[in-house]
């Protein structure tokens, strides 16, 4: 099981450790470094930044948000970035919800997600695959454009620079069943959002028949801490706000997920409290056991005795969302 370095989006401000926490990752052998976006920081310009001050770590988006641009613009982000990097990039994509993609970029939700996104990663693989001019005949992504509002004077066009690898990886963030079953069939792998070692036939039947070279990477909280309870904190504030404030009352693709594995009852009251104002009293709803069962948090012993869990399953790749270079440095010492 490989380590990454998932650095999240940021909060206020830019962060002075994300450079340094990903220098010690490449040191300490870490295969991978990640970063997000949600309505701030975009995903592209902060790993640009740290593929400046590193030289063998991979990489990726996770996610880069497909209502953010048009799928031909992320093939430009990612094949440039993999032509800087030399060849280090890996492109995580992910769909979002209504609230963000109508309330921050301004755009209607699809009505079929799962055709959005297989359409989406079709026009990014023929960019980067540069075998002919971009052409889709599609419901969301038509290329060339063919609207009724267009002038019709649209022409499929072939990038100009060659990209560096007509394979680069692509992986996409997916939480619903059918939605993972597609992400198993169009993509490289998987980016699980919360991913319990001990559930996986939550996600769908396809995750018991992966093909051989899928990732499944999921976002990790890990930190080397003596008060489990206390450690768990930050997991319950993260959890709050996804499955309380990521997302409408009535479609929340995070407090579905929570309900599936077997929450229900408490992802509701989660939501109903966030969205009445009552932040506090949501996190602290949050049950430790889901806390805990999706994050590596306690003392070393502790870590090191769960950690066989997720080496078991389909887990390729753990990417650490870690606040310390010592959470990082016990991680690489347990895995190897």
């Amino acid at each position: 099981m490989r380590l990454g370095l998932a650095l999240g989006y940021w909060g206020r401000g830019p962060s002075a450790e994300h450079v340094p926490l990903a220098q010690e990752a490449e040191r300490l052998g870490y295969d991978s470094v990640w970063t997000a976006e949600s309505w701030g920081s975009d995903v592209f310009t902060p790993l640009t930044w740290i593929a400046a001050q590193t030289s063998t770590i991979k990489l990726g988006t996770a996610v880069a948000q497909m209502a953010a641009r048009s799928p031909t613009t992320t093939a430009m982000h990612a094949l440039t970035l993999d032509h800087l990097s030399g060849g280090r990039m890996m492109l995580g994509l992910g769909l979002s919800g209504p609230q963000v993609v109508e309330g921050w970029y301004g755009r209607p939700f699809p009505k079929s997600p799962l055709t959005a996104t297989r359409e989406y990663v079709d026009v990014v693989r023929q960019v980067l695959r540069r075998e002919a001019p971009v052409a889709l005949d599609g419901r969301f992504h038509s290329h060339p454009y063919r609207g009724e509002d267009g002038t019709g004077l649209g022409k499929a066009l072939k990038p100009i620079t060659h990209p560096l690898r007509p394979e680069l990886p692509i992986l996409l963030g997916a939480e619903g069943p059918r939605n993972v079953e597609q992400t198993t069939r169009i993509a490289d792998g998987w980016l699980p959002l919360y991913w319990s070692p001990t559930r996986p036939d939550v996600y769908g039947p396809a995750i018991a028949q992966l093909r051989p070279g899928f990732l499944v990477a999921p976002l990790v909280r890990v930190q080397v801490c003596d008060d489990v309870k206390e450690g768990l904190l930050p997991v319950k504030t993260m959890l709050g706000f996804y499955i309380g404030g990521m997302g409408h009352a009535s479609r929340n693709f995070h407090a579905d997920l929570m309900a599936r594995m077997g929450y229900e009852e408490q992802a509701r009251r989660i939501q109903q409290l966030f969205l009445e104002g009552r932040r506090e009293e949501a996190v602290l709803a949050v049950p430790d056991a889901f806390a805990d069962e999706i994050s590596l948090v306690g003392p070393r012993e502790r870590i090191a005795e769960r950690l066989e869990l997720w080496r078991k399953g389909p887990v390729t790749d753990l990417l650490a969302l870690s606040p310390d270079r010592e959470s990082l440095r016990v991680l690489a010492e347990l895995n190897s």
